[in-house]
């Protein structure tokens, strides 16, 4: 073969070698940008979804103490949100979920509590049924940061 012409094969391969190499290098960045932005965004979604349950929650906790479940009504929102982390959360979250639910809707029907016994459980807060559930869903928004 000619000197030339091999001179301009290799020319040919390098800058086809080349062009390749910037190609898939353009091709992975833009494929881990893109799903970087979407768990970013499922994480900002399971933030709001969870922080909505466990102010409802937290709200029904409190109305638990010193109430009795006369509306069921008052129930819907906590169950509309616990069945939005049923779409799209872990099985540990939703377990988590649905227990806190009920320790929240027996509360209702346990005897109200005198001001002394609401002062002792504020200051000891023996059972609280919301800690697991946020504990549980703080290891899950971790684990997603993690798959970044």
């Amino acid at each position: 073969m000619d000197r030339a012409v091999l001179s301009a094969l290799a020319a040919i391969l390098g800058s086809l070698v080349g062009a390749s190499a910037t190609i898939a290098t353009a091709w992975l960045t833009q494929r881990t940008q893109g799903r970087r932005a979407s768990v970013e965004t499922e994480i900002r979604k399971r933030e709001v979804l969870y922080g909505e349950f466990i102010a409802e929650g937290s709200k029904l906790l409190i109305e638990s103490i010193d109430h009795k479940l006369d509306d069921p009504e008052r129930l819907y929102s906590l169950y509309a949100v616990l069945n939005r982390i049923r779409l799209v959360s872990s099985d540990e979250v939703l377990a988590a979920a649905d227990r806190t639910s009920t320790q929240i809707i027996e509360r209702f029907f346990r005897p109200n509590l005198s001001f002394e016994e609401m002062r002792q459980l504020v200051l000891t807060r023996p059972d609280d049924p919301l800690k697991e559930f946020s504990e549980v869903c703080r290891l899950e928004l971790r684990t997603l940061q993690r798959s970044i």
